[in-house]
């Protein structure tokens, strides 16, 4: 089984992201499922503007160079205010900026996020899906991960406390890597 190098993007900047903490669990796990995860931070990149077009600034660029060359990108999200934050909508932009040039077209994603509501991210993973259709990004439609987080669930280095919401992640990884190898073997 290929190992694939995935970018991930946190669609968080906070520094007490639980999502962060998901996204900690992942990197952990991935190698199980035959996966290599490398964060795509987003914290740094310009507000898009077509005003930058002409002359993409230098950390919109290197985030789209990352983009392009990751095998896919895992997204993990929080819900604000029943949609993606704006600093993912504004990554999201970001790449797929200027018209012609956006370093989502092809690339396989798949989608993730925790909250401490029931509903997880339930809504913001509808919107964002709506998004990455329109860029073209094909996305891993099941298993959804709408995960509730609790008390002690996942540390903040990424250790998952409770053995079936491990199994369940590690599910999704390979389940994951399946999606990414499937548009590989499509694409290459």
């Amino acid at each position: 089984m290929a190992t694939y190098n995935i970018g991930f993007i946190v669609g968080s900047v906070s520094s007490t992201s639980i999502n962060r903490r998901l996204a900690n669990a992942l990197v952990k796990l991935a190698p199980q499922a035959d996966l290599t995860l490398t964060e795509i931070p987003i914290a740094n990149l310009p507000f898009y503007s077509a005003d930058h077009d002409g002359g993409i600034p230098a950390a919109a660029a290197e985030f789209k160079q990352a983009v392009e060359a990751a095998d896919g990108i895992i997204i993990v999200t929080p819900e604000y205010n029943r949609s993606v934050p704006g600093v993912l909508k504004n990554a999201l932009d970001t790449a797929s900026r200027p018209w012609g040039q956006n370093s989502f077209a092809g690339k396989p994603t798949a989608v993730a996020g925790a909250s401490i509501g029931q509903i997880g991210t339930a809504l913001a993973q509808q919107h964002l899906r709506s998004i990455l259709a329109f860029l073209d990004a094909p996305d891993l439609q099941q298993p959804e991960v709408y995960l509730q987080m609790t008390e002690g669930l996942i540390s903040e280095d990424g250790e998952v406390s409770n053995e079936s919401t491990a199994e369940f992640l590690l599910g999704w990884l390979r389940t994951a890597h399946a999606h990414f190898e499937l548009h590989a073997k499509r694409n290459g």
